[in-house]
Parts: structure tokens; sequence; C-alpha cells
């Protein structure tokens, strides 16, 4: 059972990473840019859900819905202020700037909460489930995170392919010139975009604050850095790509932990990923794309 139950956990981690990276993989497929802000807009959605629900007391849904509205509207305010401004700059500009964006939300929240650790009261009222006699127990944040996963997955893959906002979303992505002469509001499509993915960044940030109950100004940033990884690892631009990164991402940091060493885990992890990036570069899922000169 032993084997099962660290395979079961790595499928709850790498869920909470799938999700994530969702939205790192929709804003540089369609906007072609790296949003490294995007694990801090995590910890601010977690911090929201422990003032409205730890602190205020309110109930449980309004903390939910608060966190996923405040980081909605966050990632649309960053998008617009941040970022619109440098479109068509050097990709360098656009990187320095989501390191300052990330910084500057890192220690906005510092001032205001300090540096300890908060202990973050999980927001799941799932039952754990019992197997095997009490041989196997997989807790509630584990069923929870990984249902909302697949749940999250099949919606996105939907909106994306089916909605007009999502052939909108394809048609920037594609060419975005193109799709601007073609009627399309291109700058309120990548700010749809950084919504969805500030949206799943609330999401996240809860079930991995429920998971692991610490929260710190720095909670997203790792998490973060490995989402990234786990979307470059399943092809950066594919949403099923990101889904599948996170997903073995999360059991081979498991694993790792279990079988090999916890201080090297992590080492293991990106490794994998340079081995994978040197046979396939684009990624498990990703297509590569040839460009005229």
């Amino acid at each position: 059972m032993g084997f099962l139950s660290y395979l079961i956990s790595g499928i709850s981690l790498g869920s909470i990473y799938a999700i994530i990276a969702l939205g790192y993989t929709m804003v540089y497929g369609i906007a072609k840019m790296l949003n490294f802000a995007h694990g801090d807009v995590i910890m601010i959605g977690s911090y929201v859900v422990f003032t409205s629900t730890m602190m205020m007391g309110l109930p449980v849904p309004v903390g939910i819905l608060a966190s996923i509205v405040v980081c909605t509207v966050l990632g649309v305010l960053i998008e617009g202020i941040a970022y619109r401004p440098l479109r068509g700059t050097s990709s360098l500009a656009v990187l320095i700037t989501a390191i300052g964006v990330s910084y500057f939300l890192q220690n906005a929240v510092q001032l205001v909460y300090g540096a300890n650790a908060k202990s973050f009261k999980s927001v799941v009222p799932v039952k754990a489930l019992s197997l095997a006699d009490g041989a196997l127990v997989i807790s509630g944040e584990t069923i929870v995170t990984i249902v909302s996963c697949i749940v999250i997955m099949i919606v996105l893959n939907t909106f994306v392919n089916k909605t007009k906002a999502g052939h909108a979303m394809l048609a920037v992505s594609e060419d975005r010139l193109a799709a601007q002469l073609m009627g399309i509001n291109v700058n309120k499509t990548i700010s749809l975009t950084f919504a969805i993915g500030s949206g799943l960044a609330a999401v996240a940030g809860m079930l991995l604050c429920s998971a692991y109950p610490n929260l710190t100004p720095t909670t997203g940033a790792m998490p973060g850095i490995k989402a990234f990884t786990a979307a470059v690892f399943g092809g950066i631009g594919s949403i099923p790509g990101a889904m599948l990164g996170g997903i073995l991402l999360g059991i081979i940091e498991i694993m790792g932990k279990a079988y090999i060493s916890t201080q090297l885990a992590d080492a293991i992890v990106f490794a994998v990923l340079i081995i994978v990036l040197l046979v396939k570069p684009t990624g498990i899922l990703g297509k590569k794309i040839s460009e005229k000169v």
C-alpha cells in the first residue's frame, strides 16, 4: 500500500501544479509571454481566503469566491498596468518587469501580514476516504484536488475550443495581427486570458494551503517555478500538456522523496526536465512550429 499511497499523493500534488501550469500555458500560448508573477497571485489568493475566513469569520464559500474575484481582478490589473505597455518590446523587458511585479506583491503582503508563517485551516469540507480496512487513507484535500484538476481541464478545454471567446484566443495565439484585422479585440482577449489564469491560481492556492497549511509571503514562489517547469515539461501552450506535465512532475517529486532523498527531490525533478527537453525540446505534447523567414 505504500507505493499506492505515494502515487496518490503524487497525483494530488501534481494536480495542483497542473492547475497553476494552466495559467502559465494559456498566457504563453496566447500572449507569447511568461508571467513569472503568477506564483505570487497564488499567494495573494491564499491570503484573501485566510483573511476572510480565519480572521473575519466569514463562511468558507464567501472566502473562496472573494479569493477568485480578487485574483481575477489582480491578473487583469497586472496585465494592463505592467505588461500591456511593453507589448512589442523585447522579451527581456517583460521578464524583468514580471520579476519586479513578483517582488512587489511579496513585499506588499509582508508589510501587511508580516514575514511569519500563518497557520492555514483547510477549506475542504470532504472527509477522508478509508480503503482496504484502513490500510490506505485518502484525505479529503487529495480527493477534491484531483477532481478539481480534471473538471478544470475539461471545462477550460471546452471553453477554448467551443466558445466564441475561446476561438478568439486561438486566433490571437496563431497570428495577433491577422486576428486584429479580422475584428478581434486583442487587448480584451489577452486580458481575459490573464483573468482566467489568475482565477485558476486562486483555486490552486486554496488547495495548496489546505494540503500544506503554512502560509507566508513566499508561499507561491517554489510552486510557481515547479508549475512553470510542468508547463514546459508537458509542452507549453498545450492545455492537456500542462495537466500531464503537472501530474508527472508531482509523481516524480513524491516518489523521489519517498525512495531516494527528500533533500534531492527538487534536483531530481529539474534533472528529469532537462533530460526530457534534450530528447524532445518542445515537451511531451508540444508541437514544433515552423516560422517563415
